[in-house]
């Protein structure tokens, strides 16, 4: 029996879609970006960012330091969970959570301290906070932390790394705040 081909049935249309696809979550990814953007610069230009330059030595008072992370309106977990949805990684984003359970360490070079966080929107992460660079974060079930990370998506809801100071000092680290200490 002869087939015919038909657009509709083909790869091409298969491909047309999955590029339109693609094409919106780009657009998507550029609109969370913005956005994210935006509210930093109008929460600095309000001063409710309460940032210093530098690094601070690790497990610095807050007080101390006067690094915060600044989300009580849930913009960094509103970003993540438009970021999850459009499945788009790497940008920084500060934001808070729960800790809902505490995970062994990964052991493989750089070492890292892993545990589940669930955000404000609802969303669970993973923190992988390296211990090789930073101090321990003494969390345990039910802490809230606030953190400064770089988001890379997975299936489980993302990956919030990049939690510590950076070496080479070639760009802003990100740090984790339990109990009004800062680890970085």
């Amino acid at each position: 029996m002869k087939q015919g081909i038909g657009v509709a049935g083909s790869g091409y249309a298969r491909g047309m879609k999955r590029k339109a696809t693609n094409a919106a979550g780009g657009l998507m990814l550029i609109l969370v970006v913005a956005a994210v953007l935006i509210l930093d610069q109008l929460r600095a230009q309000t001063g409710g960012a309460q940032q210093t330059s530098g690094v601070a030595r690790p497990g610095t008072p807050v007080a101390e330091s006067g690094r915060r992370a600044t989300d009580a309106d849930g913009s960094g977990a509103r970003a993540i969970a438009a970021a999850f949805g459009a499945q788009r990684s790497g940008f920084m984003v500060e934001s808070a959570g729960e800790v809902t359970k505490v995970l062994p360490d990964d052991e493989h070079p750089p070492r890292h301290q892993r545990f589940i966080l669930r955000l404000s929107t609802g969303r669970t992460v993973l923190m992988s906070h390296n211990i090789d660079l930073a101090e321990r974060v003494p969390v345990r079930r039910g802490d809230r932390v606030e953190f400064r990370g770089q988001y890379e998506w997975n299936d489980q809801g993302g990956v919030i790394h990049w939690t510590h100071h950076d070496p080479a000092g070639r760009r802003e680290g990100g740090w984790i705040v339990h109990a009004d200490v800062r680890y970085e």
